[in-house]
């Protein structure tokens, strides 16, 4: 990963910088710049973030609530694939397991997208990471926990919006040996094979599909082949024993 300038917005930040620093929100959570009829959606966070009356954590809350932001990638995607890319926009990393996409999954479901993203911001990572005063951006951990974590990030943060479909997330379409790209998934061999309780990474990853919403598990077995959709079908069942 290329080494990140950092855009820093603090008090004594002129009109100039500040101006600099919300080009790059847009860049980094909405993945381009916004349309003329969004930017009137967008006028007040983004007169009073110009104005110092907001900073950078609050103008990313305005922001990430907005129409503009849910109409982009909350209304037209599943949840995992939602939360995936809440990871991406705001704590600058992919998901790092299926315990943490089941405990933000049960945010969004229980509690809704405003709450989620307030966790996010306000989260000690989030501290850690980028403060009061830093944009958010993508950043490289000093160490993964496996080859699978760093290929997943490095695949999530170089993808465009939608290159790989709106309903799995890189964690699921990985894990369930699958190639996806120009929004269609298919799979990379005949056969695989899942409920194997020696297996602890598959049986997460089985436990996290039985708890998100049913239409979300619909849309992800329609989006695989037929071969992967009643293995997994079949590993659910079993799970359920």
């Amino acid at each position: 990963m290329e080494a990140i300038q950092e855009t820093i917005v603090s008090r004594r930040s002129s009109l100039e910088e500040r101006q600099a620093a919300l080009y790059q929100i847009y860049t980094q959570v909405l993945e381009r710049q916004p349309y003329a009829s969004e930017h009137r959606q967008l006028a007040k966070p983004e007169k009073d973030f110009l104005k110092d009356k907001i900073g950078v954590k609050r103008f990313l809350k305005a922001l990430g609530t907005s129409e503009v932001y849910l109409n982009e990638f909350y209304y037209s995607s599943s949840n995992l694939k939602f939360l995936e890319l809440c990871f991406k926009h705001f704590m600058g990393r992919a998901p790092k397991s299926h315990a943490e996409m089941s405990e933000y999954s049960d945010i969004l479901m229980r509690e809704g997208v405003k709450e989620l993203i307030t966790k996010m911001i306000d989260s000690e990572e989030y501290r850690k990471h980028f403060g009061c005063f830093t944009v958010p951006h993508p950043y490289p951990e000093k160490v993964y926990e496996s080859p699978k974590a760093y290929l997943e990030n490095d695949l999530l943060i170089n993808e465009l919006h939608g290159r790989r479909g709106t309903v799995m997330p890189t964690m699921l379409w990985h894990e369930l040996g699958l190639q996806c790209d120009g929004g269609t998934c298919a799979a990379q061999s005949e056969s695989l094979t899942f409920g194997d309780h020696e297996d602890h990474d598959r049986v997460e990853l089985l436990q996290v599909l039985r708890r998100i919403h049913p239409e979300d598990l619909e849309e992800v077995a329609a989006a695989l082949p037929p071969q992967q959709r009643e293995t997994l079908s079949r590993a659910l069942l079993h799970l359920k024993r």
